[in-house]
């Protein structure tokens, strides 16, 4: 099977389906990853580039939850889309080349998260892991699974604590783990648990035929509510994994510090040869007098220019060119992007071919548009 990408293991060499503790796990689940949204929250950037193929250091994020799935041997995955689907798809094929079987559920008209779950998993059988495609987590799915199957649940939902759930909905569960109650992002006096919601369920096929077939339903304000009304053995996985949304600019930048600094649990690493913790692409020019302090990402064919000072938790896309004298910490840049004489770049996130002019100054929370001019 040629194309295994650095850093996922190659089935010629682990056969059968295993996770990363090497515990099989037989009838693997198919997967659905719901990614049909616009990404509103995550404009800019998402205006021309869908979210599920936003870089994070210079890889499109869903290869993050293709790796995280084929880890815990799920290789047949099922994209629920909508919005741009032809970029994805050319980004992702159909998954060979990752060591899995991606195919493509295209919704006419949006049909909600529980919608879009039946209509991508219609012809499937057996279990059915669903994704938020907004979600970078390392939670141990093998263990997901075998909670499952050991408590007799028929639905679970992986839970994870939170400081702050007020902007989250709530999950209220028995001493059992049995899901009691939602509540949707209650006020701090009306907070009765800090676990939350976090975006990856396992169904019992038998239960997706309980969504109407073509309609718009939503997977938190009807499909579960209609498996507790039921009765129906609906229980929540709480794990202490790494998770984060990534759809605010804010915390798309954070998942590429938290990737840099070790937090998060991948078998991705970025593209390059690394050397003191700074991964470097292929013909990337550098004066002598330049400086890149790692952790850092730097694409291929990029171009420092003399006293260029490129700080920690900086990630260049390909084909990157920075001035004479810039500075830039904490900063990501897309593909192509210019960046004048003299710039000072801070924590900010900039789009594909953005013009930063000389002296400019872009600082922490900037976000800079594909294709704009910073004078």
């Amino acid at each position: 099977m040629p194309g295994v990408p650095e850093g996922l293991p190659d089935p010629r060499r682990h056969p059968g389906h295993a996770d990363q503790r090497g515990r099989a796990l037989d009838s693997a689940p198919t997967a659905v990853i719901l990614a049909g949204g616009q990404g509103t929250r995550l404009r800019p950037l998402t205006l021309a580039r869908p979210k599920p193929i936003v870089p994070l250091l210079n890889v499109p994020f869903l290869h993050y939850q293709l790796a995280l799935l084929r880890q815990h041997g799920i290789r047949d995955i099922v994209l629920a889309c909508s919005y741009r689907v032809e970029s994805i798809r050319a980004q992702l094929g159909d998954g060979r080349d990752l060591g899995v079987r991606l195919r493509y559920a295209v919704e006419a008209e949006p049909l909600g998260t529980a919608g879009g779950v039946r209509n991508a998993a219609e012809p499937t059988g057996g279990r059915v892991v669903v994704l938020n495609g907004d979600v970078l987590t390392d939670v141990d799915l093998s263990q997901m699974v075998q909670s499952h199957v050991a408590r007799g649940a028929q639905a679970s939902i992986y839970l994870t604590p939170v400081e702050d759930p007020t902007p989250y909905g709530l999950v209220e569960t028995d001493a059992d783990g049995r899901i009691l109650r939602f509540v949707e992002k209650p006020s701090r006096e009306a907070i009765t648990t800090n676990t939350i919601n976090a975006g990856i369920y396992l169904l019992n096929r038998e239960l997706l035929d309980l969504i109407p077939r073509g309609q718009v339903v939503s997977m938190e304000r009807d499909f579960f509510p209609g498996l507790l009304a039921r009765r129906i053995p609906f229980f929540g996985f709480v794990a202490r994994a790494y998770w984060l949304d990534i759809g605010s600019p804010e915390q798309y930048r954070q998942a590429q510090v938290d990737l840099l600094n070790g937090a998060v649990a991948t078998r991705l690493t970025p593209r390059g040869t690394r050397s003191d913790n700074v991964w470097v692409g292929e013909t990337v020019a550098m004066a002598s007098s330049a400086v890149v302090s790692g952790p850092a990402v730097l694409g291929s064919g990029i171009t420092l220019e003399p006293e260029v000072s490129v700080g920690p938790f900086t990630v260049l896309g390909d084909g990157v060119s920075i001035g004479r004298g810039s500075r830039l910490e904490g900063a990501i840049l897309w593909d192509h992007v210019q960046v004048g004489e003299a710039a000072v770049l801070r924590e900010c996130v900039v789009g594909s071919r953005a013009l930063i002019g000389k002296g400019a100054r872009v600082g922490p929370g900037a976000v800079v548009s594909e294709n704009e001019v910073v004078p």
